[in-house]
């Protein structure tokens, strides 16, 4: 449902400006996020504000605890983003995470989602939700973020933007929103261009994003939504090893040339959202999508591993349908004096992939397609039913409930069989019942305090289903899926109408975590491997210091351990783990500090500058932490000014420079890869110019 964050008030004389109402989403509760008791960020989304392309999710993040999105500057890979530790293994895309776009999910039924999608230059805010809450939202929900576009505003108005800048990137975009009639509309396209930092890194990326509210009348609303990403043979560099990385940082390995390592991807979404007032009390909410996403990528795997019969080739294939339904009802009331709201809602999502590979040889030639080694239809299905329930039971007191039941089924049927290679067909059931909960007390009534409760679970993706440790053909229809203890004490503290203060102490047991057993030539395999816990602290500062001055601060500490040791394979191949990895030692990929700072000054017409700062530790590579990328800081700096041209029209003007010291760092690490090559340097210091005329 949607809430406003908190009621505006009009400012003191001279005193900074209140926090503006937000519309917030991601509780699925008619509270504002000051009333919920658990870790939750709101961030407008303004790209131009900072200079920023808008091309990157993590552009929206400065200042955000508990989130980290690792630059891989490796778009055939998309970013690497974890909460707390969750999905800091994941080799491609989101794991561990449900991502949303304007409440459609942008994660399939098996947990792997992406935010390649998220349009920028439509969005309003973005909402990132962590802690024992994520729960609510089912399968490998470490963390929830979720992405919603702006309404269509009162006066029609047209963005034309160009951006320009280091290693031959450009970016083209077009945003038109407005209200016509009983439609409001916002409709936005971009075109992103990059040479790439480092060698064999070309990217070219489509998106297109369009938002349609229809007012039905009687208290009746239906939105249209439509979405669209087409990423046309992106150039993937892969890892670097330690002595590749001191040779040269923005080489690209040689295998990488060698095969033309390279990824194409296209997908188109259709999402329907009605709501209904059924009463003063009663609300419905019903949300169907469908989509379809089709990948082929091409990667290093040498012609003689092929020539296992078992093997299933160096260029894999999905095509992904997939879609899903959520039907909610919410209802408002009163109980033994105090207002209560309770939802109850059940959804269902399936994935029909046809999964192919082919040999990335034909004869001597390498990176292309060659035979069929692979040939399969993957299927997912997810059914669910969920309820929450908060009540204001004392004046100072409130509580808030929950509980969900999944159901995930995975079948695999194989059309690949020859007199080598069996038929692998096979099916699992993973079913997990989630419940939740958190006490709040309002020690003042700008003071929030409150402690919550969660337990969470993760299936295999089929990306990790896909291919098992020990060589053989067929799925890993042997791995468990996680499940978590998931606890949270925080406190909220509205300093002022305009600044607010959080921090949160967290802990996630995990046993069965899923783990990486062997990652080689772009291939991964998993396995279950014990105990973790992540423990740690967030603390977070965002508002307006005064006018004119606005703060977004955000530092996590994270402790994140095996507790169990256990045997891990140390090279490739590796059919049998042999090596151990001691109780107590580092997840890989999890530093154990970060945050980030972003200082901004100025508003409406003439000047504004901001600075952006980051900070992250080291982390080491793989299991047995034998290497490790080095801690950095980064120092952004951004300027520009804005030109009224007339009553209707005004141009923006900015520039900016990222990596200010231009410092040697680590983006991010591809965990326990095989071949050493674990690292992916970020960029040199680099500048960005844009331009951006509205109508």
């Amino acid at each position: 449902m949607l809430a406003p964050a908190m009621a505006q008030q009009a400012p003191a004389a001279g005193g900074p400006r209140l926090l503006p109402a937000v519309q917030v989403n991601a509780s699925r509760l008619d509270i504002p996020p000051f009333d919920v008791p658990a870790a939750l960020s709101v961030v407008r989304v303004d790209p131009a504000a900072s200079g920023q392309p808008g091309v990157n999710f993590s552009e929206v993040l400065a200042g955000v605890p508990g989130i980290l999105a690792r630059d891989r500057q490796n778009y055939a890979q998309d970013e690497q983003i974890s909460i707390r530790g969750f999905g800091s293994r994941s080799t491609f895309g989101v794991r561990s995470i449900r991502v949303y776009m304007d409440g459609i999910p942008s994660t399939l039924p098996d947990g792997q989602g992406q935010v390649a999608q998220f349009n920028l230059d439509s969005a309003d805010r973005v909402e990132v939700l962590r802690g024992p809450f994520s729960v609510l939202y089912g399968n490998a929900a470490g963390g929830v973020v979720q992405l919603y576009s702006a309404d269509g505003t009162a006066v029609p108005q047209t963005t034309l933007g160009v951006y320009g800048g280091s290693y031959d990137s450009f970016r083209f975009l077009a945003n038109t929103r407005g209200i016509a009639g009983p439609v409001n509309y916002n409709i936005a396209a971009s075109e992103f261009l990059s040479g790439g930092y480092r060698a064999h890194s070309r990217v070219r990326r489509e998106s297109d994003n369009a938002k349609f509210g229809i007012d039905l009348g009687h208290g009746r609303k239906l939105t249209v939504l439509l979405n669209r990403i087409n990423q046309p043979n992106t150039q993937d560099p892969l890892g670097l090893t330690r002595a590749q990385l001191n040779q040269d940082r923005r080489q690209a390995t040689a295998v990488a040339a060698q095969y033309n390592t390279r990824k194409s991807a296209e997908q188109n979404q259709l999402g329907l959202v009605y709501e209904q007032a059924l009463s003063q009390a009663d609300q419905l909410r019903a949300m169907a999508y469908y989509g379809q996403r089709s990948i082929v990528q091409y990667l290093s795997i040498p012609p003689f591993v092929q020539k296992n019969p078992l093997q299933a080739g160096g260029v894999i294939a999905p095509a992904t349908h997939y879609g899903g339904a959520d039907l909610r009802w919410t209802h408002r009331g009163e109980l033994a004096g105090g207002d209560y709201e309770a939802v109850l809602g059940a959804s269902g999502d399936y994935q029909i992939q046809r999964r192919t590979g082919y040999e990335n040889f034909i004869g001597s030639t390498l990176g292309v397609k060659g035979a069929l080694r692979r040939n399969e239809h993957d299927n997912v299905n997810n059914v669910a039913e969920y309820a929450q329930f908060y009540w204001h039971f004392a004046p100072r007191w409130s509580v808030l409930l929950g509980l969900r039941n999944d159901e995930v089924r995975f079948a695999e049927h194989d059309f690949y069989i020859t007199a080598r290679n069996p038929d692998d067909s096979g099916h699992v059931s993973y079913r997990a019942t989630t419940p939740v909960a958190g006490l709040q007390f309002r020690a003042a009534d700008n003071v929030r305090i409150y402690a919550s409760f969660g337990k969470g679970f993760e299936t295999p993706s089929y990306n990790e289903l896909g291919y098992r440790s020990d060589g053989q053909a067929g799925l890993a229809f042997d791995l468990k899926p996680a499940r978590s203890n998931n606890y949270e004490l925080g406190a909220k503290w509205q300093a002022t109408g305009g600044l607010e203060f959080d921090t949160a102490l967290f802990r996630a047991d995990t046993r069965n975590e899923l783990a990486v057993a062997t990652n080689t030539n772009g291939r991964a395999t998993y396995r279950n491997a014990g105990h973790t816990r992540r423990e740690g602290v967030e603390l977070s500062a965002t508002g307006e210091l005064a006018p004119g001055w606005r703060l977004s601060a955000g530092v996590t500490h994270l402790r994140a351990r095996f507790e169990d040791g256990y045997l891990a394979c140390s090279g490739s191949p590796c059919t049998v783990p042999t090596t151990p990895v001691a109780a107590g030692s580092r997840l890989p990929g999890v530093p154990q500090d970060y945050g980030s700072l972003r200082l901004e000054h100025g508003s409406g017409t003439g000047w504004r500058e901001g600075v952006t700062l980051t900070g992250v530790g080291s982390v080491t590579v793989n299991d047995f932490g034998t290497d490790r990328a080095a801690g950095y800081a980064l120092v952004d700096l951004d300027a520009g000014y804005t030109f009224a041209l007339g009553q209707t029209t005004r141009l923006d003007l900015s520039a900016r420079v990222n990596n200010l010291a231009n410092r040697r760092y680590i983006g991010s690490v591809i965990v326990n890869d095989g071949n050493g090559r674990y690292f992916e340097p970020g960029p040199d210091r680099s500048v960005m110019l844009g331009a951006r005329l509205t109508f």
